[in-house]
């Protein structure tokens, strides 16, 4: 990736010489801190990016890195000395050496403030899962439209970008009796096993007008989770799925991590391959400053488990260093928690902490269905909450996707097992474009004390599949008020807000429901 200060490369825009292709995936932007950028966008024939910042007197021209096949046509500039609260007009296009260019898009995106002002985030997560991909005349992704009318600052996809696993078809019978059609592309209608497949599911999404018309107006700081790879997956896994030939988890992953890298406005050490193969990845989990008043933690829960235990909590106790953050992971997470200054500090994680087990096996997330006291990846977690009470850490919120519905859980050491924590709140949204699951409210893990203050997303079990409808599609925002409040909504796919809260800075919060 360049890295390109904002007052480096200056100069006027090339006239133009010959109109090339449209840049078919947009342009977009993502990982916007206080002072620096992402500007991510895919050519349709090799070139090198162009990035036209500004207008009038302050435009400024960059020049980014060339583009081929090695990295499937993406590139991107990384932007620094950005002032910050500042709203930046950009342009993108790739160019020949011969000075002809691609039809330039537009982007735009705002910097974090850095003393205390008013700003907001979006989150949300699972996206063309179950086999539901872009039907038209629905639409399309209809979902990133109604987060595009509540115009974020940022927006946190949390995770399962794509369903690599999960195959489309043609057309599907839905509930109501109508018939659901999937705009197809050959890598959709497999599993993703190769490099070019799984780069051809980053690729559908942004087919989507809704999809790249969101992204080229907020960015993005974007997770990974299981879909991305297969599900459910864990280092050193050989799958027991007969449609893969390749068995080994660890292979397809750095084929899939390779291919998020690739199509998600991310910080990269080395976007070019040095031997063909050899790909450089970057470490996922991360800080992201937003000024005075936030700080975002984002999470990386796939790349350091340990193997899924079975959901026995007699099989998890014999196991009891099983864990989802690593010691690294875990380390870091509480000295970055320590120093923040930050107002609020936003863990974002791409599994909620007390979500009740999907299944009788392959326990992936963080809770086992037991009540009782910590074991297997609760000890994890524990030890992340316990040192948060230790050092006085305040204002620390959880927030997450992966099950399909919204909710707002609310945890506190006087109702659970485990007690040495303060605490906290924990919200959940999502899906951007999947089946809705049942929700299951008196199932949750009770471990550290969740009590459910809202949820919604329950569906009656039917004989047929649930397609992704507005009412039953979800995402949330944080709107972060100058005085250093924040109110979270909870809304569904048609924009409405179901639910909302003020949480005010320690000691005391305020809630209302709508």
């Amino acid at each position: 990736m360049t890295a390109v200060p904002l007052l480096g490369l200056m100069g006027r825009g090339p006239s133009l010489v010959s109109r090339r292709r449209d840049l078919t995936s947009g342009a977009r932007s993502g990982e916007v801190t206080t002072s620096s950028a992402v500007l991510w966008s895919r050519a349709a024939e090799p070139g090198r990016m162009m990035v036209r910042l500004g207008s009038g007197a302050r435009r400024r021209t960059i020049r980014g890195p060339w583009t081929d096949g090695r990295t499937d046509l993406t590139a991107r500039i990384h932007l620094t000395d950005l002032a910050p609260g500042r709203e930046y007009d950009a342009t993108v296009w790739f160019e020949d050496h011969d000075g002809s260019r691609s039809v330039p898009h537009p982007l735009t995106f705002r910097t974090a403030p850095i003393h205390a002002a008013a700003q907001s985030i979006a989150w949300a997560g699972d996206m063309n899962g179950q086999g539901w991909g872009i039907d038209r005349a629905r639409g399309g992704m209809t979902t990133f439209r109604r987060m595009l009318d509540v115009r974020p600052d940022l927006f946190v996809h949390v995770g399962d970008t794509i369903y690599a696993d999960e195959p489309m078809v043609e057309s599907v019978e839905v509930e109501d009796g109508s018939t659901w059609r999937n705009e197809l592309t050959a890598e959709v209608m497999v599993v993703a096993q190769t490099l070019a497949e799984f780069r051809g599911r980053h690729r559908y999404p942004l087919r989507d007008d809704n999809v790249r018309d969101f992204y080229a107006a907020v960015p993005s700081a974007v997770q990974w989770d299981d879909h991305e790879t297969c599900n459910n997956w864990w280092p050193g896994e050989i799958i027991d799925d007969e449609r893969y030939d390749e068995r080994r988890a660890d292979v397809l992953a750095t084929r899939g991590r390779r291919a998020w890298q690739e199509y998600q406005p991310v910080p990269v050490r080395r976007l070019v391959p040095r031997d063909g193969d050899g790909f450089v990845p970057t470490r996922i989990y991360r800080r992201i400053p937003r000024g005075q008043h936030l700080d975002l933690f984002l999470l990386d829960t796939r790349s350091f488990r340990g193997p899924n235990p079975d959901v026995d909590p007699a099989v998890v106790r014999r196991r009891l260093q099983v864990g989802l953050l690593g010691t690294e992971q875990e380390d870091w997470l509480i000295r970055e928690l320590r120093a923040s200054t930050a107002t609020w500090k936003i863990i974002s994680v791409d599994q909620p902490l007390s979500a009740p087990p999907s299944r009788t096996y392959d326990l992936d997330g963080v809770s086992n269905g037991d009540d009782g006291r910590p074991l297997g990846r609760e000890h994890e977690i524990g030890r992340v909450l316990s040192a948060i009470k230790r050092h006085g850490i305040k204002n620390v919120v959880w927030i997450t996707a992966d099950v399909h519905y919204t909710a707002a859980h609310h945890y506190a050491p006087e109702r659970a097992t485990f007690t040495d924590f303060e605490p906290f709140w924990e919200f959940i949204s999502g899906p951007l474009q999947c089946s809705p699951f049942t929700f299951r409210s008196d199932e949750i893990d009770r471990t550290f004390g969740p009590e459910t203050v809202f949820a919604h997303g329950k569906v009656e079990d039917l004989d047929v599949m649930i397609a992704p409808r507005p009412d039953n599609q979800h995402f949330g925002a944080l709107d972060l008020a100058a005085s250093g409040d924040l109110t979270v909504r909870l809304h569904d796919g048609t924009g409405a807000v179901l639910w909302q809260t003020t949480l005010e800075p320690e000691p005391g919060s305020r809630q209302s429901s709508v």
